[in-house]
């Protein structure tokens, strides 16, 4: 794959370093043509790879500061100190997260190259909690892995309690310049010049054109036996989802003894649960912005229109009460058992439980079909993770080993450190087949037959995913197999970009007070709206929502809202 690398903007740093890398199994030369007036001088990097690193003719730079052999090969920092090892501490935020370091082959190999140990630290109960008596505590440790949308990405940057990347870069190791994708630095960096965090699972304008198999995690998920038994029905309207539900619990009010759940959901939180607003809101194709100002989707009519659908469900028993009470294992025990109808459900959240129901009867699987959409019929709009992605990793000034730390990103970001995490050891898991990476066929039979087996021996397939790229991975990944499969195809006709929609609010400002105000709110009054026992009182609920949002601020908000937007399509180049 072939990843353009160019000068860095004079706010991140006034010497700046462009590379231009063809990465593949053989090395290929590649000349880019760069209208800055710079010297250019070819080097060698140790994956055999070609690069053109221009050097700004004044001041030092990165490629000055690198260490460059004889060859004219950049060094990585994470070869240069293998034999010098040490321990990081790694806080990631998410309580689920349970793959441990040092176990199995590719994280004893990551440690084996860049002679660094890695202890995980994951919160045992609220993630926010946790975070919140780290940061207050000044105790955070070494890496910090969060969704990008956390307030406290934003937090740590302003208490100066998180490393700007750009200066460990500067300082410890120019080579991650050679990997970060210039958009993606671009995208994160602050209005101080510098950039504090580095995206996974992020998309740029140019992987959204270039790839036509990126897929959203998004589905509206049927039983599939119990679906064919009913005829397949269409349950795109209200009319025919609440037709489809019925029948379903009609015909199989018991699955193995055990009440049929007709509606499936994500669990319910503090502050709502993404089924029944974002991911409903996704599906209806409801507009992030009207007339050039943020849309406040919550006001939208085809969301109130599908919320009295399922309202008009629950009056009559077909909101299980599981569903407001379950936790994620509860949940994956349930889906395991095939006990949902139906779901609007992140299809990856259920891999494990899929296989589970493959093995025992192909037949009573998941499969997405089209679920709730508007009242024109429109086609679903479901993001992908954009150019935001999913989380940022940070290192903590508490760090008393920042070089070994930004040397790991490196490693991690760098296509040697994709292949690791994603195929694994080259020769032990993987080979070069026609010069694509290809998965050894005894290992991903292991893959795809035992899961768990796989990441206690393997520990590939994006186990390890702080770092995963994947429009990289794109370039050797191979038809995901069934069931699974179908799943992640699917969604390929309804993917978009949502990327200038993806914003954070500083943290402690009024509106971030105000949105978190409205949002725990939210987590309130949802179930009570479902649960309604008449349309007359759902309106009630609904107006004194709607009445408490605009008492906090909820147009301040949104004029934030609309100003982060705009700039957001600045930064990415967006022109009406």
């Amino acid at each position: 794959m072939n990843k353009k690398h160019k000068q860095m903007s004079a706010l991140l740093m006034a010497c700046a370093m462009v590379v231009s890398m063809t990465a593949c199994g053989n090395s290929q030369e590649k000349t880019n043509t760069s209208t800055d007036s710079n010297t250019t001088e070819k080097v060698e990097t140790s994956e055999g790879e070609v690069a053109e690193a221009v050097a700004v003719v004044e001041g030092d730079t990165p490629a000055e500061k690198a260490k460059i052999e004889d060859t004219g090969e950049i060094v990585p920092g994470w070869q240069q100190n293998a034999d010098d090892k040490v321990k990081l501490s790694w806080y990631m935020h998410f309580s689920w997260f349970n793959t441990p370091w040092g176990e199995n082959l590719v994280s004893k190999t990551i440690t084996e190259e860049t002679g660094v140990d890695i202890e995980f630290i994951i919160p045992a109960g609220n993630e926010a909690e946790k975070l919140n008596s780290l940061i207050a505590s000044d105790t955070l440790p070494d890496l910090i892995t969060l969704g990008f949308y956390e307030q406290q990405v934003n937090q740590m940057i302003d208490a100066g309690l998180v490393y700007p990347l750009d200066e460990l870069a500067d300082q410890y190791d120019p080579y991650w310049y050679a990997v970060a994708a210039p958009e993606k630095v671009g995208w994160y960096t602050q209005s101080d010049g510098h950039i504090y965090g580095y995206p996974n699972s992020s998309y740029t304008a140019a992987d959204n054109e270039k790839y036509d198999n990126i897929s959203s995690n998004q589905t509206f998920l049927v039983r599939k036996d119990i679906y064919e038994a009913i005829g397949s029905p269409d349950m795109s309207t209200p009319e025919g989802f609440k037709a489809a539900v019925k029948a379903a619990a009609e015909k199989y009010p018991t699955i193995n003894d055990q009440p049929l759940i007709p509606i499936g959901a994500h669990e319910f939180t503090s502050i709502g649960c993404t089924s029944f607003d974002d991911y409903l809101c996704n599906f209806l194709a409801i507009p992030y912005e009207k007339d050039g100002k943020f849309h406040d989707r919550y006001t939208d009519p085809e969301l109130v229109t599908w919320l009295k659908t399922f309202r008009e469900l629950g009056q009559e028993g077909y909101l299980a009460d599981d569903i407001f009470i379950d936790k994620r294992a509860q949940m994956s025990e349930k889906i395991a058992q095939g006990r949902y109808f139906c779901m609007l459900f992140q299809y990856t959240d259920l891999a494990n439980e899929e296989k589970i129901l493959y093995d025992n009867d192909p037949n009573s699987i998941y499969i997405a079909v089209d679920g709730p959409k508007n009242s024109k019929g429109d086609d679903h709009t479901l993001p992908n993770s954009g150019i935001s992605g999913w989380t940022v990793t940070m290192i903590s000034k508490n760090c008393e080993r920042p070089d070994r730390a930004i040397q790991l990103c490196s490693y991690l970001m760098s296509e040697h450190g994709q292949h690791m995490t994603w195929l694994g050891v080259e020769g032990e898991t993987w080979d070069y087949v026609d010069g694509v990476p290809t998965m050894k066929p005894e290992i991903k039979e292991l893959l795809q037959n035992d899961r768990t087996a796989y990441d206690k021996q393997y520990g590939a397939d994006s186990c390890y995913w702080m770092f995963q790229d994947n429009a990289m991975a794109l370039s050797w990944a191979e038809p995901k197999p069934e069931p699974m499969g179908q799943l992640e195809r699917w969604s390929y006709p309804y993917v978009i970009s949502t990327s200038e929609y993806n914003m954070t609010l500083e943290a402690d400002t009024e509106e971030s007070d105000i949105k978190n105000k409205i949002n725990n709110e939210w987590g309130i009054v949802l179930p009570k709206l479902l649960l309604a026992p008449s349309e007359e009182e759902f309106d009630q609920i609904w107006n004194d929502f709607m009445t408490k949002r605009e008492e906090w601020g909820n147009q301040q908000l949104i004029e934030k809202q609309t100003e982060l937007m705009n700039e957001a399509k600045v930064k990415l180049g967006i022109t009406e």
